[in-house]
């Protein structure tokens, strides 16, 4: 059914998904809300997480739902702890300032990830105010989306800035962030990211507060072996040993950072209770050799985040390393909302071409 909401004509009529299909995560969840306010159709979501271990809302799911509904002025049931079941209805999208707290070490970086979209499509700039973890197994990092997301962003017209005032790992929390916005005058436009250009910058930190400095030391040390960088102690400006005020902590965090001419990618890795330092640095080195053997600029885990912003510009395309099923879940949910022709192919370059018109 089509009607008019805002001015505009839009289908109004329910979006039902199913948080079993595909990779069955929080993904869909945060997916659905964006598209929800975006589009202004409510959102049935059934079987929250059902593929996780503990499935439902927990408490960064919680917030996302909270902070959609803030947002959008949305009137919502199911908004629990444990829920497994949704229903959101939007109003329209409403910038401004906000604060949003998960309360726990939860990320709030998927927070963010929830209701950047929408607000980058709204009729002004805004500023969120996040606090809750920072730097989180299975969560884009801040660091991540800082060095990202905002050349990517100006690639459509958006303009989003990151400023952290403090970290929090896991299982601390504690961190905090401001993101200010400015959206995308007319929409977000096309854009075009298949090649990565020349090599500028390649260097990994390791962030710790609270824990020995000699974690970190044999963290870099094994680092630089696995990538025939050298020693901290001979390359300290690109294996960087970053100690933290104690308060931040207890947590630790094994970063590559490589910046080239048309993208940057990210890697992380995160020091665990029974995981030695050596197994840390061997994780995010097999991601950055993998990056690596690859040409295509986007690595696995920016390419299903890119999804979104290339629907929601209508066309474009870019080549990613691989397709995984986070992506193609993904694309199966924005399809649910939008009238997107996915075009998923093979390159002959290496990789995985992902491009779209509608």
């Amino acid at each position: 059914m089509r009607e008019r909401v805002g001015g505009e004509e839009r289908m109004t009529d329910d979006v039902e998904l199913d948080g079993s299909q595909g990779e069955g995560g929080g993904q869909i969840l945060r997916t659905g809300l964006a598209l929800s306010l975006i589009t202004g159709r409510p959102l049935v979501l059934n079987h929250i997480r059902a593929k996780r271990p503990k499935p439902g809302l927990m408490r960064q799911h919680l917030t996302c739902v909270q902070a959609a509904a803030q947002v959008g002025g949305a009137q919502v049931s199911g908004a629990e702890l444990g829920s497994r079941t949704l229903r959101f209805e939007p109003g329209p999208v409403r910038p401004g300032e906000y604060r949003f707290a998960v309360g726990s070490a939860g990320s709030c970086m998927l927070v963010l990830q929830t209701v950047l979209w929408p607000l980058l499509l709204a009729d002004g700039p805004s500023t969120l105010h996040l606090s809750g973890g920072t730097h989180n197994p299975m969560a884009p990092s801040f660091s991540f989306l800082q060095r990202v997301l905002p050349a990517l962003l100006a690639q459509t017209g958006g303009q989003v800035t990151l400023t952290l005032l403090r970290h929090g790992f896991y299982p601390a929390g504690g961190g905090e962030v401001r993101v200010d916005i400015t959206p995308a005058a007319g929409g977000l436009r096309p854009f075009s990211l298949m090649q990565r250009g020349a090599l500028r910058e390649q260097y990994a930190e390791c962030l710790h507060a609270a824990i020995p400095r000699d974690v970190a030391t044999r963290e870099l040390t094994a680092l630089g072996q696995h990538l025939s960088w050298g020693t901290p102690a001979d390359q300290p400006d690109q294996l960087r040993n970053r100690g933290l005020r104690t308060n931040e902590g207890p947590g630790n965090a094994l970063m590559v950072t490589l910046a080239h001419e048309q993208i940057t990618e990210v890697f992380v890795s995160y020091g665990q209770r029974g995981v030695t330092a050596e197994q840390v640095a061997r994780t995010v080195a097999q991601e950055v050799r993998a990056y690596l053997a690859c040409s295509a600029p986007v690595g696995p885990h920016l390419a299903d985040q890119l999804m979104l912003p290339l629907a929601l510009a209508g066309a474009g395309e870019y080549r990613c390393t691989e397709l995984t099923e986070h992506s193609r879940t993904n694309a199966q949910v924005i399809s649910q909302f939008l009238p997107v022709d996915w075009r998923l192919a093979a390159h002959p370059d290496g990789g995985w071409r992902v491009g779209c018109g509608g």
